[in-house]
């Protein structure tokens, strides 16, 4: 039987990654940031733009952003430690999207390397 860590380990092996050093200009170069964590977890802080839509129903809501125009849409994902993202980035291949990328280490890895973030007063949120 296989565990959530082997699961996150082999979306791991066919995702793309960037590393936090690397982060701030891929969110900036991309078409949409989307913090795949749960609402609650959005609230109490976020990376700046980005849009929350929570791992349960991202394959279900995805395509009704309007920042989603197509397959190469540029996509960065992140969680609180880059196993949801993991498994969101690798649903989204299999949806077809060819341009999405992971946050190495997530939320948790942007606050260590002193990265700004922003309250839920300042987000979006799409449910």
């Amino acid at each position: 039987m296989k565990t959530s860590h082997d699961l996150v380990s082999a979306a791991k092996a066919q995702i793309t990654e960037v590393s936090t050093e690397k982060a701030a200009a891929t969110c900036s170069n991309a078409d949409v940031v989307i913090d795949v964590r749960e609402p609650a977890e959005y609230a109490a802080g976020h990376l700046k733009g980005a849009i929350s839509l929570p791992r349960g129903v991202l394959e279900f809501k995805i395509t009704h952003l309007p920042e989603i125009k197509g397959a190469d849409t540029g996509i960065v994902l992140y969680c609180q430690s880059s196993g949801r993202a993991a498994l969101a980035a690798q649903s989204l291949a299999a949806l077809g999207y060819t341009n999405v990328i992971s946050i190495a280490g997530g939320y948790d890895a942007w606050l260590e390397a002193g990265m700004p973030i922003v309250g839920a007063n300042d987000g979006i949120y799409f449910d």
